[in-house]
């Protein structure tokens, strides 16, 4: 069974950067899509960002209108999925984490999702 664990999180200026790595054991994300959510204190958990890269050549990344321009969603190697956040705002503060669905197709639903990391705190000073 595959697990998920997150790192990179931590304390930026507004305006900043960080990049958040998903590292998978168990499983390879070959046909799965991998997501990124995201949950601030009093919200409900939010999408940030899906990508899949298919079986062969196939791929497609996709974004919330919150997140889009700024922040990418690439895979580093067969098993590490990497979230790289641009120009950061006081409202992207929250806890970020990556997910995965034993299905090829992605979701902005968080409940659609089976396997998830632990999460990492991101905080945005101003």
């Amino acid at each position: 069974q595959v697990q998920l664990a997150e790192s990179g999180g931590g304390l930026v200026h507004a305006g900043g950067s960080l990049r958040l790595a998903c590292a998978a054991s168990g499983r390879a994300f070959t046909t799965s899509p991998m997501a990124w959510f995201r949950q601030a204190p009093g919200k409900e958990r939010e999408f940030v960002a899906a990508a899949n890269w298919g079986g062969g050549n196939t791929y497609y990344s996709v974004y919330s209108d919150s997140v889009k321009g700024r922040f990418t969603i690439t895979r580093a190697n067969a098993n590490t999925v990497i979230l790289q956040m641009n120009s950061l705002k006081a409202e992207d503060a929250a806890v970020y984490s990556c997910a995965t669905r034993y299905t090829v197709n992605w979701s902005k639903r968080p409940d659609d999702y089976d396997v998830w990391g632990q999460g990492t705190q991101i905080t945005v000073s101003s």
